[in-house]
């Protein structure tokens, strides 16, 4: 009897000796995989941030930029990239400068550029209305008021009027070829796409005499 129960003590501590290996085994297996998700979800919350600090870095490099049309006398008119706080002398160095022939009085070499603008330079003798920065809104930065004449200026002077674009500047070169010179600024209504009230718009920049 007494052989019987030793037995069965001895039986019952290796059955605990096996469930308690069974829950150490348990235990660890879980922690590792506790620690694999922590893991994980660490490396996901850099990979998530480092992707915000890019797009905003993307964002904030492409607000900062401004694109400027340069045209006029300059050795390479064209649409230039420049730094949000570039001035008009830094698009006209990326332009390749002046021509022997620009009107350097013209245009305001320290002003600063905005989005959109257009930097014309004249040339020496040239008359036109607007021959130093004009931003494609209404607003116009120049010092210079001489008019246009719509008789004598050219396509690149016509263009420097507000509102008027290549094909309208042609338009006027067109008529006025086949019409002979405007007798009146009034007589801009002649040209399609110039109504009452784009020539009330530009009659204090333009001329006939």
């Amino acid at each position: 009897m007494l052989e019987k129960m030793k037995e069965n003590v001895k039986m019952i501590g290796v059955g605990l000796a096996i469930l308690l290996i069974a829950a150490i085994f348990v235990v660890k297996t879980l922690a590792s995989h506790s620690d694999d998700n922590a893991i994980d979800a660490q490396s996901l919350m850099v990979a998530s941030t480092s992707q915000s600090s890019e797009e905003k870095s993307e964002k904030a490099s492409t607000s900062e930029r401004l694109i400027i049309d340069v045209k006029g006398a300059v050795n390479k008119p064209s649409i230039y990239e420049v730094a949000k706080n570039a001035r008009v002398n830094d698009v006209i160095e990326l332009a390749g400068g002046l021509t022997a022939d620009a009107d350097v009085k013209s245009i305001n070499l320290a002003q600063k550029l905005t989005d959109e603008m257009v930097v014309y330079v004249a040339t020496v003798g040239e008359e036109v209305s607007a021959v130093a920065t004009t931003a494609t809104d209404t607003r116009t930065a120049t010092t210079n008021t001489t008019k246009v004449n719509l008789n004598t200026a050219d396509l690149a002077q016509l263009q420097t009027l507000s509102g008027v674009g290549a094909k309208k500047a042609q338009d006027i070169i067109d008529y006025r070829e086949q019409n002979g010179n405007f007798k009146t600024v009034a007589d801009l209504g002649n040209v399609s796409g110039f109504g009452e009230k784009t020539i009330e718009k530009l009659k204090e920049s333009i001329t006939v005499d």
